[in-house]
Parts: structure tokens; sequence; C-alpha cells
């Protein structure tokens, strides 16, 4: 990387810490350092959560997975639209109206807690203890993320790559929480959508525009262009089966939770949703361009097919910005990861169990030293340098989209749903997707959050209706809030 370059790289570093500091010294409680005190415009929480739902996945895993196995990897954002669509559009409001009202929950396992009146903690602790488990995988494989881009744009050995992208990351989330993440996760979603615009079509016009792109890959390799090339009906669902684990990411739905108002939300889903279709498309086309470009002289890691094209189409200030851009789609969902980590370990087992009387100084402080903890534990998972991010990021998205998706939407949606439900679809949920993992071959090539998804649900059905219904208490809470 030259100087042009890495200046540009250094001024955007600074600019992420310098919001950090900046909500440092706004953040006064925990409910500021965990959800930003309900405090969020739509247009921010709908970048916000693109971006920290997005990750480095849409800029190296999405176009990676394309250019090493063309089109018929489309069924993955297709699903996702669908799924986040779904998402804003019938659980943003109700779950930004629910979490108030059952005593101003700020986190997951809180408004679990809450919304069944909960005083075993059971429910609290094993949803925490989820998040924490399936989170170490998400978080390792941002990590991972950036250990790759520092290692291509610097030339660093994986390991001290790895270290220094950590470092970074974990800096401005350490200061200024919630508000921090939320947005410098704005700013980068907006560096992001322009990289996915900027790099694919540049890369098109270099190459002599769409007819010859697409002449040159079908020559290569006609299976290339076919969505349908080497799929079965079981491999499409399992790529669209994706777009279920938008209602269960404890990430995506702390953006919910967060919005200032209820009626923030038709903007934030107009925003939202047009950012991700256009920059879920322009990776994936900078992937299929990617394979012209290259041709016969293939990457060796498909994965940094984005970072080739922007250091070899661009001028050294440009490619410094679009490099950038790629470490914005890093940060952006790491930062949010480690934040809801945090709050699990603050909220749901610190001052949740052992220290209910904390005062807000102490909590918010070891919210903060949570954050390095987890970021250490995340950093030790990721030491492979073989990590490949689309797995890592598949096995905890399946994590929670099968864990908690079903449970957020019966527990929005289903008055008889009943605590011991709950609690039976989280733990139903995450055992298969542990346990489906690690079979193979016939109905076992699934995307584990399909079966994972279906058996939670059935779970918290069957347990809810054999179960005492729930009290007047929790009959009449959700009854108002409907």
């Amino acid at each position: 990387m030259g100087i042009p370059e890495f200046t540009t790289f250094c001024i955007y570093l600074f600019g992420m810490l310098a919001i950090g500091l900046v909500f440092y010294r706004v953040t006064k409680n925990l409910p500021d350092y965990i959800l930003g005190g309900r405090r969020l415009g739509g247009t921010v929480a709908a970048l916000s959560a693109g971006a920290s739902d997005m990750s480095g996945w849409l800029l190296l895993g999405l176009p990676g997975a394309i250019y090493s196995s063309g089109m018929n990897q489309v069924w993955i954002a297709v699903g996702l639209t669908f799924g986040a669509f779904l998402n804003w559009q019938f659980v943003a409001a109700r779950l930004r109206n629910y979490t108030e009202m059952t005593n101003n929950s700020i986190t997951l396992p809180d408004y679990l807690e809450n919304r069944f009146q909960d005083q075993s903690k059971v429910l609290r602790v094993t949803s925490a203890a989820v998040i924490l488990l399936f989170f170490t995988f998400y978080t390792s494989s941002g990590l991972v993320s950036g250990a790759i881009l520092f290692e291509k744009s610097f030339g660093l050995d994986y390991s001290t790559a790895l270290v220094i992208g950590c470092i970074v990351i974990v800096s401005y989330t350490f200061l200024g929480g919630f508000l921090a993440v939320s947005w410098t996760d704005f700013f980068q979603g907006t560096l992001m959508f322009l990289a996915l615009i900027v790099v694919p079509l540049v890369a098109l016009s270099e190459i002599g525009g769409w007819g010859s792109a697409l002449s040159k890959i079908s020559g290569m390799n006609f299976e290339y262009v076919r969505i349908y090339s080497e799929m079965s009906i079981l491999t499409v669902i399992s790529l669209m089966a994706w777009g279920l684990g938008y209602f269960g990411q404890p990430h995506i739905l702390a953006r919910f939770m967060a919005v200032k108002s209820h009626r923030e939300i038709p903007k934030a889903r107009l925003v939202g949703m047009s950012w991700m279709v256009i920059s879920l498309y322009g990776a994936i086309f900078t992937g299929f361009i990617g394979i012209a470009y290259y041709g016969d002289h293939p990457l060796d890691n498909p994965e940094t097919v984005f970072i080739g094209l922007s250091q070899v189409l661009f001028n050294p200030w440009v490619s410094g910005c679009l490099i950038a851009a790629i470490l914005s789609a890093i940060m952006s969902t790491v930062d949010s990861q480690i934040l809801v980590c945090s709050s699990a370990v603050t909220e749901d087992f610190y001052r949740g169990i052992f220290r209910k009387d904390s005062s807000q100084r102490e909590l918010v402080w070891i919210g903060r030293f949570s954050v390095i903890i987890i970021a250490i534990v995340a950093l030790t998972i990721a030491r492979n340098p073989e990590s490949r991010v689309l797995e890592l990021v598949a096995y905890a998205w399946a994590g929670f989209g099968a864990a908690f998706g079903p449970v957020i939407i019966l527990s929005l949606f289903w008055k008889r749903m009943t605590r011991n439900g709950a609690l039976g679809g989280i733990i139903t949920g995450a055992v298969t997707v542990v346990i489906w993992k690690q079979l193979q071959g016939g109905l076992f090539d699934i995307y584990e959050i399909l079966p994972g998804f279906i058996l939670c649900l059935l779970g918290i059905v069957v347990i809810s209706l054999v179960d005492k219904p729930p009290s007047s208490a929790i009959i009449n809470k959700f009854e108002s809030v409907t």
C-alpha cells in the first residue's frame, strides 16, 4: 500500500475513533451505553442495521462465493431480501413498543424475562448464554475479514494483521457504546454503499461492457452464468433459508429497540431496504465481473476479489477509500456484536444475577471491560488463517435465527405463548443447529437454520399448549401493546 492509500486509510480510522470520543462524553448510564437511550432516528437506525447486518461478508464473503461458484449463489441474496423486508414490516415497530412497555427492556434476554414475567432468571440466563456462544463465532468472522484486509493491503502476516484489526475495532466500541457504534455504522454503511456501486461499474467498463463480460465468462465456463447450475431444490431452499435468520439476530433487533419512535419505522424500512438491495447486487456483480477480469489467472483466495479490483482499477487515493469501505463493513458488524455480548454479560449476568444494586457508572465500566474480554475470546477463535468468512457467518447466523427467530415472532403475535415454550424453543433451536452442523449427506446438507427454525417453532407451540396458560397480567400486557 502506497502513501496515498495509507493516508486515506488512517484518516478514516481516526474519524471513527473521534466518533467514539464524542459519544464517550454523552454516555452516562447503562441504557445509554447499550441502547443509546432509544434516541435513534429512522435513517441512522436503517443504515446502522444494514451495515451491522452485512459485515465483511458483503464485501468479501459474497463476492468470493460468486467469483468461485458463479451466479448460482444469488439465492442467498434473494432469501436475505425477503427476510429483511418481513422483519422491518412485522417485527420492528411491535418489538420497539413491547420492549419499552415491558419495564423498558434494553437487551433481548431482558425483554424475554419481562415479557413472560420470569422470576427464576432461567430464561434470561439461557438466552444470554446462547448469545455469547454464537456471537463468539460471528465476531471471529469479522476479525478474520479484518486480518485478510490488513494482510492483503499492508503485506502483514496473518497473526499481526488479526491483532491490529481487533485493536482498531474495539477502541471506539469501548469508548462510545451504542451511539458510537450506530453513528459509525451510519457512515460506514454509506461508504460501503458507494463502493459497491463504483467498483463493479468501473470493472465492467474496463473489460468492455456487459456483453463482453458475459461472453468471456460464458466462454470460460457456461455454468457460471446459470442461476440453477448444480442446484437442486434442497440447495435453493437452503440458500434462501438465510432470510429466516433476520428474525433472531440480536444486533439487528437492537436497532429496532433503539429507534426513538415506532413512527420512524416506515422511513427506516424504505431507507434500509433500498440500501440493502443495491448493496447486495453490487456485491454479486463485483464477484461475477471479477471472473471475467481475472480470467485464466484466478486469485488464490476468492474472498479477496473486491480488494484486488479496488487496488488495480483505481488511483491510490480512491483505492484507499475503497479499502476503507471494506474495513467499514467489517467494523460495522464486529462492533455491534461485541456490544451485544457486552450487554449480555453486564445486564443479564452481572446485574441480573450477581449485583442487582450496581450503580450506573459501575455497569458502564463493566460493559466496557466486557468488550475487551469478548474481543480476546473471538481473537483466539479467529487465529486459524484458513478460516473462511462465509462459513463462520453461516454457522452463527443459523444459530441466532433458529434459537431466537420463532421466539421473537411468537412472543410478539401469540398471547398463548408461555415462558416454558420460549425456553424450550431457544434450547431446541440452538441444539439443532449445533448437531445438524456436524452431520453430512442427504437431508443433512440442508442449511442448519431451516431444521432449527422449524423445530424451534414446533417446540414453542407444543410446550406452550400443554403448559399452564399465561397469567392474566401477561395477557393484559400483551393486549395493551398490540
